[in-house]
């Protein structure tokens, strides 16, 4: 996008209110983030913050915790459609803004060897649903092997999604 940035990273508690919709829980952790640096944000400086979920159903899949954790959420994704959300806030001294992008994501059916190949190789720890749709790619495709298809942003899947971001921040 042609923008100067500097990366700068806290550690947060990823939780949670448990009535949350999936939509409100990208969001409240975006904001939760940001909240981090309210004591740090110049009077002429952009915080951006971002989160990302994968959701099975109504069920929220979060960063697993081990390779058991890993291979249970990869496992359960096999050969089905989920939603993965990501949430943005923006927030200057001034103003806040925060939003989201869904995209839906369809699986192929995984056999339990690639799965423990994809751990053992990926360590897909730190991401949601265990899996980065830019890894695992097919020669010649930029697309995660596990994956049939995508409907909606690309970017987005990968945790930021950039072609909303754009409008976004124009409009803010």
């Amino acid at each position: 996008m042609g923008v100067s940035f500097t990366i700068k990273i806290k550690e947060i508690v990823e939780s949670y209110p448990a009535d949350l919709k999936k939509e409100q829980v990208a969001l409240y952790l975006v904001e939760l983030k940001a909240r981090e640096f309210d004591n740090e944000l110049a009077d002429n400086e952009l915080i951006i913050t971002a989160d990302t979920i994968v959701c099975l159903g109504e069920k929220i899949l979060g960063k697993p915790k081990d390779e058991k954790e890993a291979f249970k959420m990869l496992n359960e994704l096999s050969g089905k459609e989920h939603e993965v959300i990501t949430a943005v806030y923006l927030k200057t001294k001034q103003k806040t803004h925060s939003f989201y992008d869904s995209t839906s994501v369809y699986f192929r059916g995984i056999s339990e060897q690639s799965i423990t190949e994809y751990i053992k190789n990926y360590q897909p720890f730190d991401k949601a649903g265990a899996y980065g749709i830019q890894e695992n790619r097919e020669e010649g495709k930029n697309i995660n092997r596990f994956i049939e298809k995508i409907n909606g942003s690309y970017s987005n899947v990968v945790g930021f999604p950039i072609e909303k971001l754009r409008e976004k921040l124009v409009a803010f």
